[in-house]
């Protein structure tokens, strides 16, 4: 399987689990919730975090935005969505802060406007949304960037992640395991489709986790996820339609940690006695 490099850190099946927090759209249209949120994250040791970016006049139809809504910023769709979305000035400030972190940022951008926009900032990748999987005229579009793509496979089925792979092709492509509900009940996860993934393509597969607590996603990585990305919030019970399927920052600490540990425990395959056992092993045994 071919290693993916992302900003120079590959992505593979024998390299370090490349992990992502989601900050996504739970900053509520704040530069301030979302530089706090980068901070965290950082400090816990992800790898990158990502946002969102969406035209929504282009992404939703007029009647979509004029329906009713309620939220903190009125009573439509339009209203709602208009505030989560960041523009210039405020990506202008978080490509500066990530970058004075030394943290990789990138975003899934919803419409071929959206890439552009990001494409000024130079990101070492594009996360393609598993609501985008179908329409093969954005999958194209990403290419024209020449940057690796991280593609998310949930509500989609194989015939439909067949397709979008022979849209994408293979070269520096990333597939997300997934299950499109937030959050996700535990059995509908289907972490096998993991292993699917990566007998059927032959490119570095990861999870997309969207479920409640931290021990699935570790397990994602002992089936084989090579990437691992994880929504993320200050605080759960902020307003948002992603933040019950989020990490907080205790959450996504244990995230970090219990698979850096897994990383060190899952070993080579190569059974042999350890300096450590030797003492043991005088003490206990009989010849």
């Amino acid at each position: 399987m071919k290693e993916v490099i992302i900003n120079g850190k590959a992505v593979g099946t024998d390299c370090p689990v490349f992990i992502v927090a989601e900050v996504g759209i739970n900053h509520n249209g704040s530069v301030d919730i979302a530089k706090e949120m980068i901070r965290n994250a950082n400090n816990k040791g992800v790898d990158a975090v990502k946002l969102q970016k969406r035209t929504i006049e282009v992404v939703y139809s007029k009647e979509e935005l004029d329906k009713y809504r309620e939220s903190p910023w009125g009573t439509t769709n339009r209203a709602q969505k208009e505030r989560l979305e960041f523009g210039k000035d405020d990506y202008d400030e978080i490509d500066r802060y990530c970058k004075s972190l030394g943290l990789m940022w990138f975003v899934s951008c919803w419409d071929k406007v959206s890439v552009d926009f990001i494409d000024q900032y130079d990101p070492p990748c594009y996360k393609i949304s598993s609501a985008s999987l179908t329409d093969h005229d954005l999958l194209k579009y990403h290419r024209t960037k020449g940057k690796p793509v991280i593609l998310a496979t949930g509500m989609s089925t194989m015939d439909e992640i067949d397709a979008a792979v022979n849209v994408l092709g293979k070269e520096n492509l990333i597939l997300l395991h997934s299950t499109s509900t937030y959050p996700c009940k535990p059995e509908e996860l289907n972490l096998k489709v993991i292993k699917t993934l990566i007998d059927k393509f032959d490119v570095p597969i990861g999870y997309s986790g969207h479920e409640v607590g931290v021990s699935t996603t570790v397990a994602a990585v002992a089936l084989g996820a090579c990437m691992v990305e994880r929504h993320f919030t200050l605080d759960r019970s902020m307003y948002g339609s992603d933040q019950a399927a989020s990490l907080e920052p205790e959450g996504l600490r244990y995230v970090v940690d219990y698979i850096r540990t897994f990383e060190k425990a899952i070993g080579d395959g190569v059974k042999r006695v350890y300096d450590s056992e030797v003492l043991i092993k005088d003490k206990l045994r009989k010849e």
